[in-house]
């Protein structure tokens, strides 16, 4: 398939969590995990207006035409315990959504480079994330992007059939 920059101007632009857009990918996300992983624990769905303000974090969306297709998050990490854990300086890498239609076009992975650009200029000097056992195209996507398998850490701890953690060093 034909990368979507080829075709038409993708545009990613900070956003508003709390904005319509947000809330329209947010949703659509959610559905499409919650199908995926009906069993109790194995969602989520975790962030708050506060871990994207300015200074902490940032959510994204790519437009396509206007049209909003994708979006991202990135947010420091601020507790003591998952700093000890994974390190002074880390992000993570929250809410990653390509709407089904426009997926392997170039979206996920324009949208992860924006949030590693995000990242640096935030003095980060690594990312983490998560993601699911089930999401094959993420799972690629993020080996292909550089990113290496870690052992669970925070809240994924208690859901080892159903999550993988990755991180990549800046």
């Amino acid at each position: 398939m034909t990368d979507i920059h080829e075709l038409d101007p993708l545009e990613i632009s900070i956003e508003p969590l709390t904005g319509d857009a947000a809330a329209r990918l947010i949703a659509a996300l959610n559905a499409e995990l919650a199908a995926h992983y009906p069993e109790p624990g194995a969602t989520h769905f975790g962030l708050s207006p506060g871990d994207v303000a300015p200074g902490n974090g940032t959510f994204v969306v790519a437009r396509l035409l206007d049209r909003p297709v994708g979006c991202g998050a990135l947010r420091r990490l601020q507790s003591a315990e998952l700093i000890r854990e994974l390190g002074p300086r880390v992000g993570e890498l929250k809410r990653m959504y390509v709407a089904p239609e426009m997926r392997g076009r170039g979206i996920g992975r324009a949208l992860l480079t924006r949030l590693e650009d995000e990242a640096r200029n935030l003095g980060l000097t690594r990312v983490v994330l998560e993601t699911g056992t089930r999401q094959t195209e993420a799972i690629a996507l993020y080996s292909r992007a550089g990113f290496e398998s870690i052992p669970a850490y925070g809240e994924y701890v208690a859901s080892p059939d159903t999550s993988l953690c990755f991180a990549k060093d800046l």
